[in-house]
Formats: C-alpha cells, structure tokens, sequence
C-alpha cells in the first residue's frame, strides 16, 4: 500500500462574518484552485469529501456542482472543529485503501458573530457530558459559554498545575499575530504586544481576555489527494506525501481533569501512535501548524505532540522554540488565532498552509529547509486528527 500524495492545494482569504461571499462561492473558488494547482480537471476526481459544521444536509453537493457535475460520490462530514481534518483522513484513506485514485477533500463554513453556540436545542447536545464536568468543577461559571468555560479553565488548571506565568499565554499570541502579518490570507496583519493582549477584556476570569481567543471567520479550503502511480502518470514532481494521519476520540480518561476535558489525552494518543506509525519522532519535525483556537490550548498541545516535556511549555515559550529561529516554527500562518477559524475549513486550511511550507512556496513566511511537517486538528466531543507530510 503506498502512502497518498497530495498535488493539489489552495483556499480563500478567510473574512469575519458579513463579510465574506456565500459558503457555495467559497468552496467552488478553493476547489477550483486546489484542481488548478494540481494541473487536473474535476472529470479527473473520483470522490469528493466535504467538511461543514453549520449547514444543510448535502451543501457539499451545493457547493462542488458549481465546479462541475459529474456524478461521483460526495460525502458530507461534520466532526465539529476538526471536521477538515477528518474529510482529509477519508480521502486518504479512500486513496491508500484503492478504492479511488484520485479525491478531493474540501472544507468551509459561514459562521455568525460570538460565541459558538448549539443550533439543535430541541434535543440532546454532544457536549453535555462535558458541560456536566464543568458544572461540577466550576460551579460559579455556568453562565459563560462553553467553548470560553472549557478552554479557559484547562489553561488555569495548567497555571495551577505548574506554576507558570500567566503572561505564557499572551506571548502565544503575540508569537502568532507576528507569524500572520506575512500571511496574505489572515484576518488580522498588525503586531501586538504582550501588554495589549494581556489589557484586553477578559472573556473568561481570570486570565483568558479576548486576544487569546480566535475570531469567528468565514471561509473554505480544498486539497486534492491522490496514489503514487497517479501522480507520477500526470508527471507532477512536488507531490507532498502523508506519511502517518490518526485520529483519537474520547476515553473516560477525558473527563478526569480540565486538561484532558480539552483533548489533551487524545492528542497524545493520537501522537504516540502517529510517530510510531511513521518511524519518525518530534525531533525531526520543521513546521506546525497545531489547533489554537485558544492560546491555553496552543499551550497544551506542545506538551501533546511531545514538542517539550509535560509542564516545560513555559521555557519552551520564553526560550523562542516556537517560532523562526527555534526548534520548531508553530503556525507561521498566524493559526486560528489571526488567520481565523472557519470550522469546516480549518483542517484544510492548515493542510494547505503545510504543503506551501514543504513545497518551498510560503513566500515571507517561508520556514527554511522544511522537509517534515506536522498538523493537529481538534473538535470538542470529541476528535483529534494528527497528520505528518513529508516534501517529495
């Protein structure tokens, strides 16, 4: 079984709500330019997957037959914030399994304003298991929404834990905005400082404030996934292969502690079996483009993917590890955190930003001599992809 190739990549500038074009638009432009890309018309995919977490049923049909109507499988998928990640681990498996030679694996999403909120309130809600732990261990905070209560209270369990500074999470995010101002499709493009970040509300006590939170955002991403054989049948030489991808979903483990209720037990899981997988450990990884929607669990999913030791994640900040010049260069694309975080297509997005980096094609944000790549995708309730690319 050879491991699949991705030859084809490309996404729309992510927008805040209102300002973005329909969600159909989107994905047709990102399709058309990940199949332009490539160098391959869409007669030539024979499968296509399709990432959405607020929509209708089969908008991914909506959104691909405006590219062409061909009569392939298209199959819809929703797995929460890592629902791009998760029609990348289809497709690839559609791929490496030989049932199709050629996929595409596009993602989007039109989002509103706030906090995430759920859309089905007539029935029960996924997260209610983790809305109940937080209940219990922080009684006094009911009526912050969930996403702010969960990843808030994961990042002062960790200040508790170790005794770190708070201030670790502020310079995450300004390690982040300045990775993004080199980056032609984020939302934000100004630097910040530590003191603006750490003097802007706080949306959850005591120390999350409202620049260590990602933005709602609009957008769409596609990447085209394909054999060995195929790629070198179309003579195309900057094929990125995946070397390993797994995914994890919750064990009782989850529930233990406000750290892990933020999937960090899955994403060391998902890790462990992934570096396993591909015979090649964190140490020789270039590029990361990880799961930020909150600066906290930027935090955490160092220690998760074994980029620093457990409760070490302060001295890897303060001694610049993750950034240019350090050990690893963590979201160069500016990450959730300022390029923005349209559920359906962050995945993708992030997919794409890394076969940029491995193909030599990041332009200012270029990470020099990238050969091994690496991307975590996490949804709430809950599932992690974790995925390494290798440049051919």
């Amino acid at each position: 079984m050879s491991k699949a190739r991705i030859i084809g990549a490309d996404m729309v500038k992510f927008a805040k709500p209102g300002k973005n074009d329909p969600y159909e638009d989107m994905a047709a432009k990102a399709i058309s330019g990940a199949l332009m890309d490539a160098g391959i018309g869409i007669d030539e995919v024979q499968q296509a997957f399709a990432s959405y977490v607020y929509g209708e049923s089969t908008s991914g049909q909506a959104a691909i037959y405006k590219v062409g109507m061909t009569g392939i499988p298209v199959v819809n998928v929703n797995n929460n914030c890592s629902s791009g990640s998760t029609a990348l681990f289809l497709a690839r498996q559609a791929v490496e399994s030989g049932s199709a030679e050629c996929v595409l694996a596009f993602g989007f999403e039109e989002m509103k304003p706030g906090a995430l909120q759920s859309v089905w309130n007539d029935r029960t809600s996924p997260l209610n298991l983790f809305q109940d732990k937080l209940d219990e261990l922080t009684p006094l905070t009911k009526g912050f929404p969930l996403t702010l209560r969960i990843f808030g209270e994961a990042g002062n369990e960790y200040l508790r834990r170790y005794g770190a500074n708070p201030n670790i999470f502020a310079k995450v995010a300004v390690k982040t905005r300045s990775h993004a101002v080199n980056n032609p499709y984020s939302i934000f493009d100004t630097k910040l400082t530590v003191d603006e970040v750490l003097n802007s509300p706080v949306v959850y006590p005591e120390h999350l404030t409202r620049l260590c939170a990602c933005p709602p955002s609009c957008g769409a991403a596609a990447v085209i996934v394909c054999t060995e054989n195929f790629a070198r049948k179309k003579g195309i030489g900057n094929a990125v292969e995946i070397v390993s991808q797994t995914m994890a979903t919750d064990t009782i483990s989850t529930f233990q502690d406000p750290i892990n209720l933020v999937g960090a037990d899955m994403t060391k899981r998902a890790a462990k079996q992934l570096y396993e997988q591909a015979g090649i450990g964190p140490e020789e990884v270039h590029v990361v483009e990880l799961h930020d929607c909150f600066t906290p669990n930027e935090i955490l999913t160092y220690e998760g993917l074994g980029l620093c030791q457990e409760g070490e994640a302060e001295k890897f900040i303060n001694d610049e590890d993750n950034t240019y010049g350090g050990k690893y260069v963590i979201n160069p694309s500016g990450g959730l955190m300022s390029k923005g975080h349209p559920l359906g297509a962050t995945g993708l997005a992030q997919c794409t930003e890394l076969v940029w980096q491995l193909r030599g094609q990041a332009d200012k944000r270029q990470v020099e001599g990238a050969n091994i790549a690496l991307q975590h995708n996490l949804g709430l309730g809950g599932a992690v992809v974790v995925t390494m690319y290798k440049a051919s």
